[in-house]
């Protein structure tokens, strides 16, 4: 089950959510709240196909049985993996970054349990999609992982946050974005597998870089020098 309390919400009260939600997630990309209701009350038929592929994979169905949840009760045990693999990998970057898999904000807007989860799910793996991918948490990692998500999930949220977050670039960081991280990414979003069909907690004890040839995940190159971009 899915905590929070979820709305029932009428057409109106959906398209004012989704615009308000759009103008403030578009004027400040980090307002993490904005982000979730937009993409739940624009993102319930990407969702509804994203059920559908997860109960046509044998992980994807797994996790749906078992409605797994990335808490620290649940993820805790990451800290202690040896270095190499891929749960450590992920206990770095949140530990680097003093993040919590207790932050995301809950799912409001899904009426379904069961895409309520998908939504949730979605959500809660996106540090896992960081890690992965070797991506930064600044404007260009996050504008980046967005042109992934897009390619896997068609999420129009996720169009729309590259587009507020490119709009606050410098110009250095837009022309570093486009030419450097904008191909690899949607290289990246196409080769790897169907993202939302893995049970990633039960390959955190898996070496990081088996993981991602297992996965088709390119990391990020590293960014060229300053008078390269």
């Amino acid at each position: 089950m899915i905590e929070g309390t979820r709305f029932r919400l009428k057409g109106w009260q959906q398209a004012a959510i989704a615009l308000g939600s759009a103008v403030g997630a578009l004027l400040d990309p980090r307002r993490a709240d904005l982000v979730a209701a937009l993409g739940e009350t624009t993102g319930k038929p990407a969702f509804e196909r994203v059920l559908e592929r997860m109960k046509r994979s044998p992980e994807g169905r797994a996790v749906l049985s078992e409605h797994p949840r990335i808490i620290s009760a649940n993820v805790g045990h990451a800290w202690d993996l040896p270095p190499n693999t891929f749960g450590a990998a992920y206990a770095k970057f949140m530990g680097s970054r003093n993040f919590s898999p207790d932050d995301r904000p809950p799912v409001r807007f899904m009426e379904t349990e069961e895409v309520a989860y998908v939504a949730m799910r979605a959500r809660e793996v996106h540090d896992f999609w960081h890690t992965l991918f070797g991506l930064p948490t600044n404007l260009i990692g996050e504008s980046a992982l967005k042109v992934i998500e897009f390619e896997q999930m068609l999420l129009p949220m996720c169009a729309l946050s590259v587009i507020g977050g490119t709009a606050k670039f410098t110009e250095m960081q837009r022309r570093l974005f486009y030419k450097h991280y904008f191909p690899w990414a949607l290289q990246a979003g196409m080769q790897c597998s169907d993202l939302m069909c893995i049970y990633y907690e039960r390959h955190f004890d898996e070496d990081l870089e088996d993981v991602r040839r297992k996965w088709g995940i390119i990391p990020a190159p590293p960014p060229p020098p300053p008078n390269a971009a």
